[in-house]
């Protein structure tokens, strides 16, 4: 009987001390919740509404009808048209679409001719597993399209065989090698892990070890203590880029097309977004286990919604709008378009300003919240 009280005692006083400890309380209900609404709603290997450009070169009846049946499928969305290829690819290097369809000027002739005419489609295939669905069911839909136009003189061509040779031509990663598109994103995630991890500790553990007293009593500003507090895990971050690039280039044979500048200067970008990030979360936390817990909070949708594990546009809208504010859903843009597709920075031009954007926020917002710690 006097065990039941000890341990009553013991559970008592653990009950309190959760009470006190709100933000590990929170998370612990949090990331469940979070976990369930990211996989149950935002999670789709199946992504359909896909961006696609279209070049005709000689515009008639049976082109229209194609391109309107690609624009009533499920997996294909029509944004634009083009008129000559190079367009085209400043389109795919931007990301701003994943197919181009190609109607050739013979295509008609060919068609009536029962001379099974070829139709294009280039496809972005920097992520294989975002466009291999839409790839296969593209057949098909020029099929049907096609059987509506084929009445009266022409409907000698109806037919359940395809009378289309559709030609996929898969862009920057023919293969369809799945390394080539997780081992550069490998680079993103891992900095994001250990430099939100790292840095987030920083003001924490100086409150615990009682040395945050003789920081603040320092006559330095709260720019300096980020500043210093940062600098040293930028040196960190480099070497282990420095470890991934060279085992994603002789251990994984990943292609490097693309302009070591502008990688390296994303890779900088990148680094104190993250840095930035981890110290204003230390100025949230008071302990180290508080820091860590809201580390993984972040690193959880990062992970889910960046386009590292799935592909980002089969995810809804409101999940991409999640993604869009991630900074590691812009650097896997740029890290993957230098990599794979030789991208250069009027390309990549946006993926920069959202992550210089992101610092200049979170930067106010640690500083702001460090100034507060003052009192």
């Amino acid at each position: 009987m006097n065990s039941l009280f000890r341990i009553w005692a013991i559970l008592s006083k653990e009950m309190i001390q959760m009470r006190r400890d709100r933000m590990t309380f929170a998370m612990m209900v949090g990331v469940p919740i979070m976990q369930l609404i990211l996989f149950g709603f935002a999670i789709n290997n199946d992504p359909k509404g896909l961006p696609t450009a279209v070049f005709i070169e000689a515009p008639d009846q049976h082109s229209r009808t194609i391109v309107e049946g690609f624009k009533l499928s499920e997996y294909f969305d029509v944004v634009t048209a083009v008129s000559n290829y190079q367009q085209a690819d400043d389109l795919f290097l931007k990301g701003e679409i994943t197919f181009l369809l190609v109607i050739p000027a013979d295509f008609t002739k060919k068609l009536v001719r029962q001379e099974m005419p070829q139709l294009l489609i280039s496809a972005d295939a920097s992520d294989p597993a975002a466009s291999s669905n839409a790839i296969a069911k593209a057949s098909a839909i020029v099929s049907k399209a096609l059987n509506h136009d084929f009445v009266g003189s022409l409907n000698f061509l109806k037919s359940t065989k395809p009378n289309v040779d559709v030609i996929i031509h898969p862009k920057y990663n023919p293969q369809g090698i799945t390394q080539y598109n997780i081992v550069p994103g490998l680079l993103g995630v891992i900095l994001t892990m250990t430099s939100v991890m790292i840095t987030s500790m920083a003001m924490t553990r100086e409150r615990e070890k009682g040395n945050l007293e003789n920081i603040l009593a320092m006559p330095v500003k709260p720019f300096e203590v980020m500043v210093g507090k940062i600098a040293p895990y930028v040196l960190i971050g480099l070497i282990q880029t420095a470890i991934i690039l060279s085992a994603a280039s002789f251990l994984f044979e990943v292609p490097f097309l693309g302009s070591f500048m502008i990688l390296n200067s994303a890779i900088l970008i990148f680094l104190l977004a993250n840095l930035c990030l981890g110290f204003t979360f230390s100025t949230i936390a008071t302990t180290q286990m508080q820091a860590m817990q809201m580390t993984f909070f972040f690193f959880l949708p990062s992970l889910l919604l960046s386009g590292f594990m799935f592909p980002f546009r089969g995810m809804p809208q409101w999940a991409q709008l999640i993604g869009e504010m991630l900074p590691l859903t812009h650097f896997l843009r740029i890290v993957r378009g230098v990599m794979l597709k030789a991208a250069d920075f009027s390309h990549l031009a946006n993926e920069f300003y959202a992550l210089i954007g992101f610092i200049v926020l979170i930067g106010i917002v640690a500083i702001a919240r460090y100034r507060t710690t003052l009192d």
